[in-house]
């Protein structure tokens, strides 16, 4: 009998001493939620308003309240008399393992979340990333999908992206071609000049404004490099690339001007 009012006075005691503290920790995990779920919808109206791409804003969102929640539950945890100390250790000491093991993911991850936020690129544009040139097909939190021009598909690290130089041709409505012509010595530059622009205006969709150029580069051992800068919309850059040099080689052909070759420019480039 002594023993059952043993424990009967133990239990009576961590009643009257616990129960108001879990009462408030239930009171303040009930506010504690409803006030973070609001503050999670501010945050969303927020990145939108700040222009934040729709494709990270859900993300930050359940992050932010990922970890607001979590602070309010080591808060109620600690009202109530649980000691977390120990349990944020081995957590902290859990995440620094994982964190190592991950490194790279997560360097692509924060470079993900980066290009997201910052749109040095979107999903459409033309760009050129290290050695690939493409359309982005899709932006991922890891990688960035590239479709190529010749129709491959390329995953290139999101780390990769912000770490090196990238090229957005699609960030500018007009996009100067370059191209490179050799001309003969025995060939007379204003003659040459005039073939050349003569085929770049009848070229289809070579802008006349601004007006194409053609200038001398260089004097080579076999040729006169000239330098010949047609314009084009973004979205017909290779298509202007393309069908200006074989505009430019039936110039030449019907006037029976022969194709110069250097140790720079290979025999037939011209015509590619």
């Amino acid at each position: 009998m002594e023993t059952v009012e043993k424990y009967v006075d133990i239990i009576t005691e961590m009643l009257i001493k616990y129960t108001p503290k879990v009462l408030f920790a239930l009171v303040l995990l009930w506010i504690g939620f409803r006030v973070i779920n609001r503050l999670v919808d501010t945050g969303l109206k927020a990145m939108e308003r700040s222009g934040i791409s729709q494709d990270v804003r859900p993300f930050l969102a359940s992050l932010m309240g990922l970890l607001l929640k979590a602070l309010l539950v080591f808060s109620a945890a600690g009202i109530v008399g649980i000691e977390t100390t120990s349990f944020v250790a081995a957590l902290a000491a859990a995440g620094f393992a994982v964190g190592l093991a991950l490194q790279g993911s997560l360097g692509n991850f924060a470079a993900g979340i980066i290009i997201l936020i910052f749109k040095p690129y979107k999903a459409g544009d033309l760009v050129s990333i290290g050695d690939n040139t493409g359309h982005v097909a899709e932006v991922q939190i890891f990688n960035t999908v590239l479709a190529t021009l010749d129709n491959k598909t390329v995953i290139v690290p999101n780390s990769e992206a912000i770490n090196g130089a990238i090229t957005n041709l699609s960030t500018r409505q007009i996009l100067r071609v370059d191209l490179e012509v050799p001309m003969p010595y025995a060939e007379d530059f204003d003659r040459i000049e005039a073939i050349l622009l003569e085929a770049l205006r009848q070229t289809p969709k070579v802008l006349q404004d601004p007006a194409p150029f053609v200038g001398i580069q260089k004097f080579d051992s076999h040729s006169i490099i000239l330098d010949v800068r047609p314009y084009a919309d973004a979205e017909d850059y290779w298509e202007v690339y393309y069908a200006s040099y074989r505009s430019i080689k039936r110039a030449l052909s019907e006037r029976g001007i022969p194709v110069a070759y250097s140790e720079g420019v290979e025999l037939g480039t011209i015509g590619k």
